[in-house]
């Protein structure tokens, strides 16, 4: 799309759902809107019980509120939101919350305690890629009705069915998506052969955030109104317009143009090159999840476990931190993320051509092997992906690339039907308990189990001992939980592990230097109702 194609189509949409004067017409975006470059191209559907993409979850977290959110400027702390206060039982085994005086949805219906309930109850019965967060601790849908319980309108208490410390729960319904409020009301009248409205809510949306859905158009356009209803200060902007834009150079250009004011989806050449615009801020901070190579256990290749570690020999970790992942990412080979006291483990992982070679003849592959490399077709997917796929040619491991949008990337792997694929991992919760239950923990790994949420069920990774290990562990504290962690992680590099970690996501975002009030969540629930612009 050229920039004329670009300014009629955005002028179009602002006048016409706006009122106001095209984006040509004031060189600069209207001061009452919030003009944001993004991709879409992972956005499946807009329902919280899916899949919860980096992409969505941009677009949800300022339509829908939780009990408790994480805090911005510390992720192993939660911060009210519906709920005004909570208390922890003595022995654990519960928390109560108190929900906020007169809550309303952005329909205007009352938001009461069982809403909240049957929001939690809803994610279990479809059991969607979210319905994992709450499966791994205990909760079941068959036990909802005595897990989540409504005393009154205005208090949730949620019962902890497994031994675990709390704040892991807390946590938990602090993910955008699991513990999101729906409207229930709204939801059931668009119900349809038992979904619980999750067709409708694909491209839909019924929650009490500080924006309410206006627009949407899949692979075009998201338009958000600000929710006169909502409980919290009201958003500086009327509306937010987040266009599809997956071209970098794109969204560069209408950035300094100032057509754009946030850009979320840039290369980090054009990172680069912004650096140096007074106009432009750049932001780069360590952020939420890691990105990753995948090796499917489904696949009878990638089962011999010297193939895999001769894959993960041929990566070269260094080369591709340095210059491919820039402002991306930083190099990370461990599964526990950065800053959440648990990384101290150091898998020492480090490129050997020759090592590997000797390791894919030992296998029976004296002349190499032909694999199936998956990534989106976006950045820095693609040249992450072409960056591995050299690496590993220097082994002799021919890797075919296939790109595209999220179903065939990461639908392949939540259908176990993929080789290789690069990817990115969210965490689940601000804690190395979350990680590892991402990423190495598996208690089912049958078809039927359809842990989708799980990337060592993609992987069709189980292994018993080290299941065990990770549920120890969260029973400990202080050093000898450390200790804990850094064993397990030792385990899980010693066999070869299907899913190798490559970096740690860091967050980079340019904006306008008039923007103001934007805050970036270091989980990707960058709020923008504070977000306005210094004019």
């Amino acid at each position: 799309m050229d920039r004329r194609q670009f300014l009629g189509s955005t002028a179009a949409t602002a006048t016409l759902i706006a009122g106001a004067a095209p984006f040509a017409a004031r060189a600069e975006t209207p001061d009452n809107q919030l003009a944001v470059g993004f991709s879409m191209a992972n956005i499946l559907t807009l329902d919280p019980a899916g899949a919860g993409s980096k992409e969505k979850v941009q677009v949800t977290t300022n339509i829908y509120d939780g009990l408790v959110g994480i805090d911005p400027a510390d992720r192993s702390q939660v911060r009210g939101e519906l709920a005004e206060s909570w208390e922890i039982a003595e022995d654990a085994s519960s928390i109560t919350f108190t929900l906020r005086p007169d809550l309303k949805f952005a329909s205007g219906n009352p938001l009461e305690a069982e809403d909240v309930i049957w929001s939690f109850t809803r994610v279990l019965r479809l059991n969607l890629a979210q319905a994992t967060n709450f499966t791994i601790r205990g909760y079941t849908a068959d036990a909802a009705e005595t897990l989540f319980e409504a005393p009154d309108p205005r208090t949730v208490v949620v019962n902890i069915p497994e031994r675990t410390d709390p704040q892991i729960i807390l946590m938990t319904l602090a993910i955008a998506g699991t513990g999101a409020v729906l409207d229930r009301a709204t939801v059931m009248e668009h119900e349809v052969d038992g979904d619980l409205g999750s067709a409708w809510l694909a491209t839909n949306t019924a929650g009490s955030g500080p924006f309410e859905l206006q627009t949407y158009r899949p692979g075009d356009l998201v338009v958000l109104a600000r929710n006169e209803n909502y409980w919290g200060e009201p958003a500086n902007m009327d509306r937010v317009l987040m266009r599809h834009i997956p071209e970098s150079q794109t969204q560069r250009l209408l950035l300094e143009q100032g057509d754009l004011d946030v850009a979320y989806s840039l290369s980090a050449a054009d990172l680069g090159s912004l650096e140096s615009n007074p106009d432009v801020v750049v932001t780069n901070a360590v952020g939420n999840g890691l990105y990753y190579l995948a090796m499917s256990l489904a696949d009878e290749t990638l089962q011999d476990a010297r193939v895999r570690e001769a894959i993960i020999k041929l990566i070269d970790y260094d080369g591709i931190n340095q210059s491919v992942m820039q402002y991306y990412g930083v190099k990370h080979t461990s599964p526990i993320q950065i800053g959440l006291g648990g990384e101290t483990f150091d898998s020492s992982v480090e490129r050997d051509v020759e090592g590997a070679k000797e390791l894919l003849a030992e296998a029976g592959y004296q002349d190499g092997l032909d694999l199936t490399l998956r990534a989106l077709s976006e950045s820095p997917f693609d040249n992450l992906a072409v960056a591995v796929q050299g690496a590993l040619a220097e082994g002799g491991v021919r890797a075919q690339l296939i790109t595209g949008g999220g179903e065939i990337v990461y639908g392949a792997m939540r259908n176990r039907d993929f080789q290789l694929l690069v990817g990115r991992s969210g965490g689940q919760v601000s804690h190395p308990d979350g990680d590892l239950r991402s990423i190495v923990y598996n208690p089912d790994n049958s078809d039927d189990a359809n842990l989708t949420g799980l990337l060592s069920w993609r992987v069709s990774y189980h292994d018993a001992a080290i299941n065990s290990q990770i549920a120890e562990a969260l029973e400990l504290s202080g050093d000898t939980q450390r200790e804990a962690y850094a064993e397990i992680q030792r385990e899980y590099a010693a066999g070869a592990p299907p899913i190798q970690p490559i970096s740690q996501v860091t967050d980079s975002v340019a904006t306008r230097a008039d923007v103001t009030g934007l805050t970036i969540s270091p989980v990707w629930q960058t709020k923008l109702a504070s977000v306005g612009k210094d004019r």
